[in-house]
């Protein structure tokens, strides 16, 4: 083992457990967890980071599937949508990709606004994003499943992606319902863009999944422990009478599950950081809240149905300080390569960590 594969190996870890902090206490992030490490075989941020500097060139495109659409009020919720955009952000500097947020209706004036926020231009078709700089993209899918594979078809005409991620997207169960995430039904307000997902991952492109308890798009990847340990996901234990339970039906190649999907989604962006050795391309906790602020003042809404700055019920303050921790767990190896040389040596040569990745 190196020096750099024993950092790589730690700095995954240590961003890892952060997104699956579980301050609420009933442990769901570490079932999801335990299944797709499993899987993985190394950190998830570190897989997912690693697959995309190495897929991703310069001006290539990057569609995010994005955007829950909350039952009691049909207002969109924070949580995907808003690390997305800094992921859009993220793209841009890292690789001078084309990012593309594909979403419902309902997440696309936020998704606007955001975008100004984070320093990007943002246009509604996919030419105008290949065509100008420092840029991304918006389009809004729609939920008639009768027009979904047409509008798949119309967006890969204007250009196949070099990679794409599902980012705490809604996903159909194996009965094609959708559902929240205690059972109810959603269907007639999510996008049907399984159908799209689909598409992209039979061409063999790289594709990216991230979720926070498995009725996300791409979920299915882990569906054995859904249907044994989380509530709600087997078949016959929604609440709807579909019978199909809420997990869904497809699977991603690779895999981000954290105890809030945008956790999940910073601390790829925070390895991906680390790897292009550019602080910068992790936003800090002062844009977080920015971005935050600007989603809630345009419609959006926290899990519980509140106009508040929250992400799943976590404060704006929380999530802060958590964006902060992660950018503190990359910004020291990246100053102490040279400093703690010695101290690597010497823990490589004591062999406790062969074969760990």
């Amino acid at each position: 083992m190196t020096q750099e594969e024993l950092t790589l190996l730690n700095i995954g870890d240590n961003l890892d457990n952060l997104m699956n902090l579980d301050p609420r206490g009933y442990g769901v992030c570490r079932i999801l967890y335990d299944a797709s490490r499993k899987y993985t075989g190394k950190p998830l941020c570190l897989n997912a980071a690693e697959k995309l500097l190495n897929t991703v060139k310069d001006g290539d495109l990057v569609y995010i599937l994005s955007g829950f659409v909350l039952l009691d009020h049909g207002s969109a919720e924070t949580d995907g949508i808003v690390s997305s955009v800094l992921l859009c952000r993220s793209l841009v500097l890292a690789m001078n990709a084309k990012p593309v947020i594909i979403c419902q209706q309902d997440n696309v004036q936020a998704v606007k606004a955001m975008a100004r926020v984070v320093g990007l231009h943002i246009y509604d078709n996919i030419d105008d994003v290949l065509s100008h700089p420092v840029s991304m993209g918006v389009i809004p899918f729609t939920t008639d499943k009768d027009k979904a594979e047409a509008q798949a078809d119309e967006i890969l005409s204007h250009g196949k992606p070099s990679a794409v991620i599902a980012n705490e997207f809604p996903g159909e169960n194996r009965m094609g319902e959708f559902h929240n995430a205690v059972g109810k039904n959603t269907t007639h307000l999510e996008a049907k863009a399984d159908i799209l997902f689909d598409k992209i991952k039979e061409m063999g492109i790289l594709n990216i999944a991230i979720g926070d308890l498995g009725n996300e798009m791409g979920m299915a990847t882990i569906l054995p422990q859904l249907d044994e340990y989380i509530p709600y996901a087997a078949k016959g234990r929604c609440n709807c009478g579909c019978g199909g339970g809420i997990a869904v039906r497809n699977a991603a190649d690779n895999i981000i599950t954290a105890t809030v999907s945008d956790w999940g989604c910073y601390a790829m962006i925070a390895m991906m950081a680390y790897l292009k050795g550019d602080l910068d391309i992790m936003h800090d906790s002062t844009l977080e809240k920015e971005v935050l602020d600007t989603a809630v003042r345009n419609g959006m809404v926290d899990m519980y149905g509140w106009h508040i700055p929250a992400i799943d019920g976590f404060s704006d303050k929380f999530n802060m300080l958590l964006v902060d921790l992660m950018r503190e767990c990359i910004s020291y190896p990246l100053k102490l390569k040279t400093t703690c040389k010695t101290w690597f040596d010497k823990t490589i040569e004591l062999g406790f960590y062969e074969g760990k990745i």
